[in-house]
This record gives structure tokens, sequence and C-alpha cells, in this order.
């Protein structure tokens, strides 16, 4: 059986209201620090996610954003082209051309799944956060706009001194410096010109 709840102090009526009217008092008498934004512009984290940014040139058209978005939200156009061959004798070569690169903002739920996933560097986070449309069907923004923003991403930041050296640059170090020693210790013997004693 459970036992009974311990006996309270008497109640006063209407102390809850008191209560929240003295949190009311106190607020009302700070200092308010709302920021009146289109005229004082918010200040930023440096990699704050706003836009996705498109660097063209990057772009191989290998569909990866496409397929692994979430949303669905990104639309990918291309055609082949057929390169000729560089030489006489060589085959010819084809690639894609992408025609048509856009992402619908009005169903992107930021994710980064995209960004994440892109072989070649060619989508970004920009902190780009003013694009608000009157229409639905303009937040599907096409390459031009995405290029555009793609000026605005801030430069990574810079590497800690502190840190550790990547594996790959130390391997890279001893290799080199186990060749240079190599070549050091071998003793250089002049090479005898006529080929034998004369």
């Amino acid at each position: 059986m459970a036992e009974p709840l311990p006996p309270t102090g008497p109640r006063i009526p209407g102390i809850g209201l008191a209560k929240g009217l003295a949190v009311t008092l106190r607020t009302m008498t700070k200092k308010t620090v709302t920021a009146q934004y289109p005229d004082a512009q918010p200040d930023l984290p440096p990699r704050s996610r706003g836009v996705i940014g498109l660097f063209e040139e990057n772009c191989t058209v290998c569909m990866l954003c496409a397929r692994e978005c979430p949303d669905w939200c990104i639309y990918i156009d291309s055609h082949k082209e057929t390169l000729p061959a560089a030489a006489p004798g060589g085959r010819e070569r084809s690639r894609n051309v992408l025609d048509r690169f856009a992402i619908d903002f009005s169903l992107c739920m930021y994710c980064g799944i995209c960004i994440e996933v892109c072989p070649f560097d060619a989508l970004f986070w920009s902190p780009e956060f003013e694009y608000a449309e009157t229409d639905i069907l303009e937040l599907t923004h096409e390459r031009d706009k995405l290029r555009e923003w793609m000026w605005t991403v801030p430069a990574p930041p810079a590497l800690d001194p502190a840190a550790e050296e990547p594996k790959e640059i130390a391997a890279a170090r001893k290799t080199a410096e186990k060749l240079a020693s190599a070549t050091q210790a071998q003793p250089t013997d002049p090479a005898d010109p006529q080929g034998g004693d004369s």
C-alpha cells in the first residue's frame, strides 16, 4: 500500500500569481538586448550554415550529392561530350558536362550531407542567410545564384601550430630524410673516362 503524502503547509490563495508577477517585474526592469535586425546585422559564428555555394569547376556531375540527399532537393542535368584524342593513335575521351545544378531550399533541411559526400569539393557552406522570397517556387536557386554564394564562403580556419603533424606528411618527411642520408653515405668514386688502365 502506498504511503500517504506528507501534509503541506497552509495554502495561500494567489501565491502562484504573485510569483509569476515577480518574474515579470524582474524582467521588465532589465535592459533589453534585442538587436534591430535589418538595421543591425547579426554577428554570425565563423563557420555558420547559411546556404550552399557551388564551385562549378570542381563539379564532375558524379551525382553523389543528389543521390545522398534525404530530401531530394538537388536537381542535376548533364550531357556527355566526346573529346578528341590528345595524341595520334589515342582514343577519344568522354566527359560529363554540367547543364543544370539547382537546389530547392524550400525542401532543404540543411543537414550538409551533400557537402560531406562531394569527393571533389564542389559544394561549400556559405554564411549568407538573406534569401527569403515571396513565392515558394522562387526558392529553387539555379547554379548562377549558387555560384554567387560561393564567393561569400569564408576561408578555412588556420591550422593549429601546436597540433600533431599529419601522418602522411610525417611519413613523407621520414622517407625524404632516409633518401637524403642514404645518398650522403654512399662514397662517390670518380668514373674512369678511359675505361681501363693506360
